[in-house]
C-alpha cells in the first residue's frame, strides 16, 4: 500500500468548503480541533484518507485556508505529491486562492485538480463562469493540464469524477537512499506509548529502532515503534505521511519545526538560493527582512541579492543569500517560501542551491551570482571552490552523491585549488634549492609546517605522491625535492670536499664524526656536503663511529675475507670480539660499531660465540 500512496494537499480560500469535500471523499471529519468546531474553520493540519479501485490511496492533509495560517498551509504542502485547489462556486477566485497557488508553485508541487465546490448553491452559469475564470488563474501552473471539476459535497456531485482524476495523479520521484528526513507537524504524548510525531518523511529510509537526530537542537532518541498512514510498519520510506513513537525524549523537545534526521543533515544560518519573486504588488529589496517557511519550520533574517540588482519585482528571479535568525535544517533542492514580516504576505520563495554557504561579502556580489549559477546547473565544483584549500572530508563530499575534484588523502579539493597547492610546493622546493645547494632535499616536515601547514598528514602525503607520480618532485625517504634538482658543487665547495675527504681516509677504520670534520675543515654545510659525497659513494656512515671512507672498507672487507679463507680447515671457528679487536687495531669502544655493521652488509653472521662468515664475502677462494 505505501508504495502507491498518493499525498494530497488541499489548498484554497478559507470557508471553501475543503474540509467537507475530503469528508464527502473519505467520510473522515478533519477538523477535530475544539476552537475549529466551534469557529467553524480548519486550523491545523487534518488527515484523512481515501483507498481507490485498483489498490491506491490517496492520503489527504487538509490544510487551512485562512491568511493567519498560511505557513500551517505550506507546512501540509511541504514535499506532497498533488494538490486539490478548491475554489467555492459561490465567491469565486478569493486572496487566500491566489496565495495557495502560489505557495504550490514555489513548493514545486508538480500535480494537482482545481475543484469548484458548491456548485449545487449557485446558478449553473456562475458555476460556468468561476471555472472560467479559474481556468485563466491557472495558466502557466501545474493545474493548466488539468480539467476543472465542479463539485458538490452536500449532494455528491462530480465526486465520481474527482475520484478519476485522482487515480490518474503521478507519485513523485524522492531519493531513498540519502538521510531519513521528517519534519514535525504534531508533537503528543500517548498513555503508555509516551512521546509521538508525526510528519511527512522527504527523504531515506528508516527502520524501527534506529536511534535519530533532532534537528536544530541535535539531541537524541531511538525509534521504538513507526506507522505508516496509521498501519504499523518496520521501516518507512519517502513521501508518507509518518507517526514515529520516540523514546528518551519529552514532547517538548519536539516542536513542530523540529527535523527528525537519520543521516548528515546540515542546520545552516546562512544558505544560498534560487529566489523567484511572485508578489506583484510589493516589491523586495536587497537586505530586508523575511519570514522564511521550509518544511514545518519557519523562522526571520535577511535575504541579501546576489548580482547587481537591488530590488525585485513581480516575477523577477535572483540568486539571493538569507540570513537567519535561527538554525534551519535543510538540503540542496529543498523548496521554501519567503513571506513578508510585516504585515505577513507571500512575496516569493526558492530552492535552497548551498546550504554549506559562506557569507557573502558585498564586493563580491556579482562573482557569488556567477558561482550559484553554476552550482544551480549542476557544477558542484563550486562546493569544493569555497571549501577552500582545506576542501571537504572524503566521506561527507561521497555523501552529498556528486561527483567532481580531487581525492588527497582524507579530503577532497578542488582541481584549480590543487593546483595551486602543487605551486606552492614547487615554489617552496625552489626555494630551498636555492638556500641549501647541497642539501638532497627538503625534509616532508618543513614542507608540511609551512605554507601546507592547515592541510592534514594525509592530505599532503597524497599530494607529494601525485607530484611524485608525475615526476614533477623526488621523494627520497624523509627528503623531497624539484624532479630536475641536481647537487653541483662549486669550486669553493669541490675544495672543502677534497679536505674532507684527505682527513677521513686519513683516519682509516678510526672514522671521523661530523662535529670533528665541521671544526677541521668548518663551513655550515660540512654535514650536507658529507651527505652529498655519501650519495656519490664516496664516504659512509657507521653508526655511533663516523664516517669512513672506501677505501678502508674495501680493506676491512678484504681482511676478513683472508681470516676465514685461513680458518677454511675448520668451519666451526668463529671470530671473536676480541681476536676482531685484535687484528684490526682497534679500541674497545670502535669494535662494537663495527661488528655491526659488519653484520648489517653482511660481512659477518653474529652467533652466541663470535661471527661467522657472512654470505657477503662469498665461499672460500
Amino acid at each position: 500500500m505505501a508504495s502507491d500512496t498518493l499525498l494530497v494537499v488541499t489548498a484554497g480560500h478559507i470557508d471553501h468548503g475543503k474540509s467537507a469535500l475530503v469528508q464527502a471523499l473519505t467520510g473522515t471529519v478533519t477538523d477535530t480541533l475544539p476552537e475549529e468546531v466551534a469557529r467553524g474553520i480548519t486550523i491545523a493540519l487534518g488527515f484523512a484518507h481515501l483507498d481507490l479501485p485498483g489498490g491506491r490511496r490517496v492520503a489527504f492533509v487538509d490544510a487551512p485556508g485562512h491568511e493567519r495560517f498560511v505557513r500551517t498551509m505550506a507546512a501540509g504542502a511541504h514535499g506532497v505529491d498533488a494538490a486539490l485547489l478548491v475554489v467555492a462556486a459561490d465567491d469565486g477566485v478569493m486572496p487566500q486562492t491566489r496565495e495557495h497557488l502560489a505557495v504550490l508553485d514555489l513548493l514545486g508541487v508538480p500535480d494537482g485538480v482545481v475543484v469548484v465546490t458548491k456548485i449545487d448553491a449557485v446558478d449553473p452559469e456562475l458555476v460556468a463562469l468561476v471555472v472560467e475564470e479559474v481556468t485563466a488563474l491557472t495558466e502557466g501552473t501545474v493545474f493548466a493540464a488539468r480539467p476543472v471539476l465542479p463539485v458538490s459535497a452536500h449532494t455528491g456531485a462530480g465526486l465520481e469524477a474527482l475520484r478519476d482524476a485522482l487515480a490518474t495523479l503521478h507519485r513523485r520521484e524522492r531519493p531513498a537512499d540519502g538521510p531519513f528526513r521528517l519534519p514535525v507537524d504534531r508533537a503528543f504524548s500517548r498513555p503508555g506509548f509516551g512521546t509521538v510525531v508525526t510528519g511527512t518523511s522527504v527523504g531515506g529510509t528508516l527502520v524501527d529502532g534506529a536511534t535519530v537526530t533532532l534537528l536544530p537542537g541535535g539531541g537524541t532518541a531511538r525509534v521504538r515503534g513507526l506507522q505508516l498512514q496509521g498501519e504499523p510498519a518496520a521501516s518507512v520510506g519517502p513521501g508518507l505521511r509518518v507517526a514515529l513513537n520516540l523514546a528518551g525524549v519529552d514532547t517538548d523537545a519536539v516542536p513542530r519545526g523540529t527535523v527528525v534526521a537519520r543521516g548528515e543533515v546540515p542546520c545552516p544560518q546562512v544558505l544560498d538560493i534560487a529566489y523567484v519573486h511572485v508578489h506583484a504588488d510589493v516589491p523586495l529589496e536587497d537586505g530586508a527582512s523575511v519570514r522564511v517557511l521550509l518544511g514545518t519550520a519557519e523562522c526571520t533574517g535577511r535575504l541579501h541579492l546576489a548580482g547587481d540588482g537591488d530590488l525585485l519585482v513581480d516575477g523577477d528571479e535572483a540568486y539571493a543569500q538569507l540570513r537567519l535568525e535561527a538554525p534551519l535544517p535543510c538540503l540542496p533542492g529543498d523548496r521554501l517560501v519567503v513571506r513578508r514580516t510585516s504585515p505577513v504576505v507571500t512575496l516569493g520563495g526558492g530552492r535552497v542551491l548551498d546550504p554549506w554557504a559562506p557569507r557573502m561579502r558585498g564586493r563580491d556580489r556579482k562573482a557569488w551570482a556567477e558561482a550559484l549559477a553554476r552550482l544551480d546547473a549542476g557544477d558542484a565544483a563550486v562546493w569544493l571552490e569555497r571549501a577552500g584549500e582545506v576542501g571537504i572530508d572524503a566521506a561527507t563530499w561521497a555523501a552529498r552523491g556528486v561527483d567532481g575534484g580531487v581525492v588527497l588523502g582524507d579530503r577532497v579539493l578542488a582541481r584549480g585549488l590543487v593546483g595551486r597547492l602543487e605551486g606552492v610546493v614547487l615554489e617552496a622546493l625552489r626555494l630551498f634549492h636555492e638556500a641549501s645547494p647541497l642539501a638532497m632535499g627538503m625534509p616532508r616536515r618543513q614542507l608540511h609546517g609551512g605554507r601546507l601547514s592547515h592541510l592534514s598528514d594525509r592530505s599532503v602525503e597524497a599530494l607529494l605522491e601525485r607530484m611524485a607520480g608525475r615526476k614533477v618532485v623526488a621523494l627520497d625517504g624523509p627528503l623531497v625535492r624539484l624532479a630536475t634538482f641536481q647537487v653541483t658543487l662549486d669550486p669553493a665547495a669541490q675544495a672543502r670536499a677534497d679536505a674532507v675527504l684527505a682527513v677521513i681516509a686519513e683516519a682509516g677504520l678510526v672514522g671521523v664524526t661530523s662535529e670533528t670534520l665541521a671544526a677541521g675543515v668548518g663551513g655550515k654545510d660540512v654535514e650536507a656536503l658529507l651527505r652529498v659525497l655519501e650519495r656519490q659513494q664516496r664516504v659512509v656512515r657507521v653508526a655511533d663511529l663516523g664516517w669512513v671512507g672506501p677505501a678502508a672498507l674495501t680493506t676491512l672487507r678484504d681482511a676478513l675475507r683472508a681470516w676465514f679463507d685461513a680458518q677454511a680447515h675448520d668451519p666451526t671457528a668463529l671470530l671473536t670480539p676480541a681476536a676482531f679487536r685484535d687484528r684490526f687495531d682497534l679500541t674497545r669502544k670502535s669494535t662494537l660499531p663495527w661488528l655491526a655493521y659488519t653484520d648489517k652488509v653482511g660481512w659477518t653472521r653474529r652467533l652466541a660465540e663470535g661471527r661467522a662468515r657472512g654470505e657477503a664475502l662469498g665461499t672460500t677462494g
